[in-house]
């Protein structure tokens, strides 16, 4: 899918966060602006339902597993999972205040510091294998949840973490919501902030470690990472303004007040994307089947149809449609996790493994594996008046 573009760079590139300036190359995925994500050559609504170990083989070897590959990638992964007992008790002695995407950054570092190789393969396979321990213990440490069990791999990616993490009052279909979301969140192009970010501090030559945890704390923003918490506020705010029994056109009409006071209707729109995202698309079905009657899957479904045809009408709005963010807090909030203050620590549990994937194209096969030169745009100097 990969094409030569060349680029005559312009002052009205200038000040705008690179978008659309071509800077290298993704081998992991890619976004079509129809068709949306694709991990390699597979759109996204084909993968979101593979175990998350074949996906994670998907986009770290471009291609898609063998039965004995699949296997001996399990074992790899099983034989890797386990954090050392230091790095579970220096998490336990970080501070719990301020947002958890600070703690999850620093665990990440301190993984680093105590289970460091030095080889971006190798770090980026125990990285992988040791995520869903590590961000089961930053969940449990800083909600008050009491010890983390250990690690029992062999149970499935996800499988793993949903037992290890010890959330309350879990419900049946809590595991399943869970390795979804995970799927559909582990990639999505070279360009995002995160994993751009990630890129950049490890073409410097830092570490696997260092430069992931750098990337979780560009996904903290809420202009990034932290989307999908905010798009949770924003249905819960709709549903206490209208009703748990309001109907579409309610739902408009406080769509419309809200753009008339120049407020920000949230879950809707996209960089790329010019149709409903497919990762929104999986999860609005997903929850359509599992939830149909809880009331902020209710009101996030009117959001969906009510805010498309209000954003339509205003023809400077490229993309009117829902984003990933748009469903996903309700849907976990409705499979009994109802923490919005986790959902981005979720989102780097995922986004971590794609981004530490395209740190070793980078890193060890690009330029002939050479490797990228250190990351160094060209800014211009401007006297300010």
């Amino acid at each position: 899918m990969n094409q030569e573009v060349l680029l005559e760079v312009t002052k009205e590139h200038l000040e705008t966060g690179l978008r659309g300036v071509p800077v290298g190359y993704c081998v992991t995925s890619s976004v079509h602006p129809e068709k949306g994500l694709f991990y390699a050559d597979h759109p996204i609504s084909e993968v979101a339902d593979w175990a998350p170990a074949r996906v994670i083989y998907l986009l770290y070897y471009g291609k898609e597993a063998t039965k004995e590959e699949l296997a001996e990638f399990k074992k790899s992964l099983h034989k890797r999972s386990a954090c050392s007992e230091k790095t579970l008790n220096y998490i336990t002695k970080l501070p719990r205040e301020g947002h958890p995407m600070a703690l999850f950054s620093a665990a990440i570092l301190i993984l680093g510091m105590e289970e460091l190789t030095g080889d971006y393969r190798e770090d980026c396979l125990n990285l992988i294998a040791k995520l869903p321990q590590l961000t089961a213990a930053v969940i449990n440490y800083h909600a008050g949840w009491g010890e983390t069990p250990p690690s029992r791999s062999e149970l499935g990616y996800m499988e793993n973490f949903s037992q290890m993490v010890r959330v309350p009052n879990r419900s049946e279909n809590l595991t399943r919501v869970f390795r979804i979301f995970n799927i559909l969140h582990y990639d999505h192009g070279g360009g995002n902030l995160s994993t751009f970010v990630g890129k950049a501090v490890a073409s410097g030559l830092e570490d696997l470690y260092g430069s992931i945890a750098a990337a979780m704390n560009a996904l903290a923003g809420p202009r990034h990472g932290r989307a999908n918490q905010e798009c949770l506020h924003f249905v819960e705010k709709m549903l206490s303004d209208v009703g748990p029994e309001a109907t579409e056109k309610q739902v408009e009409e406080a769509i419309r007040g809200k753009l008339s006071r120049k407020e920000l209707v949230y879950g809707f729109g996209h960089a790329v994307l010019r149709v409903e995202d497919p990762r929104a698309t999986v999860q609005y079905r997903l929850a359509e089947q599992l939830y149909p009657d809880h009331p902020l899957v209710k009101m996030a479904f009117l959001i969906r149809r009510a805010g498309t045809k209000v954003l339509k009408e205003n023809p400077k709005v490229a993309c009117p449609y829902p984003n990933v963010d748009a469903i996903s807090g309700s849907l976990l909030t409705a499979a009994g996790f109802p923490y919005p203050e986790y959902y981005t620590v979720l989102f780097g549990l995922s986004r971590a493994v794609g981004i530490a994937i395209q740190i070793v194209y980078e890193r060890c096969e690009a330029r002939g594996c050479k490797g990228t030169p250190i990351v160094r745009p060209k800014y211009l100097y401007k006297h300010r008046q």
